[in-house]
């Protein structure tokens, strides 16, 4: 589990182009642990996305690319995104055991391999999601990603040696968006979240470095409880 100093928080760099990224991680890399790079800035710039966050050297990269495909070929996929320096990229626990077994291997123990349950966008049942992350602890991946909603059970499920990383989070009273399952800061790290990933709540706030600030004293508060 992720040491009680840690923010805990994971920035969502969920926009288009690198020139519109580098401002996000040069003002927010001293308020987050890691910022997520997922499929849109990656698909326009590449590992070029994680050599820019890796430059400012304050924060890890959670490469969010949700890979699905035959074993072999997400086994080497993990292999080179583990020659990018990424610290965190996730899989889906859908793609079964050897699978999840084939990229944990290729990750080796500096990539860790997160395995994600089910898309917080859609409706799922709490035990299907703690069925995948028995799956994904077996497979020898190193933490899953689930809906704050679920955390507690899931936790519950692996013990503390396995991360748990929940998107989906909001402020209270704030809009959900397209986020079924969303969850408030406080209420994701209480059920046991290792981590959680804001991306709107900062991203559209008059001052974003004071909504992190934010986020983190709720983190805070959570974690003392």
């Amino acid at each position: 589990m992720a040491g009680a100093g840690h923010s805990r928080l994971i920035f969502a760099l969920d926009v288009p182009l690198l020139e519109q990224a580098e401002p996000w991680v040069a003002r927010l890399a001293p308020h987050v642990d890691y910022f997520k790079v997922g499929l849109e800035l990656f698909s326009s710039a590449g590992p070029e996305a994680v050599r820019m966050v890796t430059r400012h050297g304050q924060a890890g990269v959670f490469l969010d690319l949700k890979l699905h495909d035959i074993p072999t070929t997400v086994g080497r996929a993990a292999c080179v995104v583990r020659g990018l320096g990424v610290r965190m990229l996730t899989v889906h626990a859908q793609g079964g055991r050897a699978m999840l077994e084939a990229a944990a291997r290729e990750a080796g123990p500096d990539l860790c391999l997160l395995a994600v349950t089910r898309l917080t966008s859609q409706a799922a049942a709490v035990e299907e999601v703690v069925e995948l992350a028995r799956l994904a602890q077996l497979a020898g991946c190193g933490g899953v990603v689930c809906a704050g909603s679920e955390a507690a059970s899931v936790r519950k499920a692996v013990g503390t040696d396995f991360r748990i990383v929940c998107p989906g989070v909001r402020a209270p009273g704030s809009d959900r968006g397209d986020q079924v399952r969303a969850v408030t800061p406080f209420e994701a790290i209480h059920a046991g979240a290792d981590y959680i990933v804001v991306g709107r709540p900062i991203r559209d706030a008059a001052d974003p470095v004071q909504a992190a600030r934010a986020i983190s004293a709720e983190v805070a508060r959570a974690l003392a409880s």
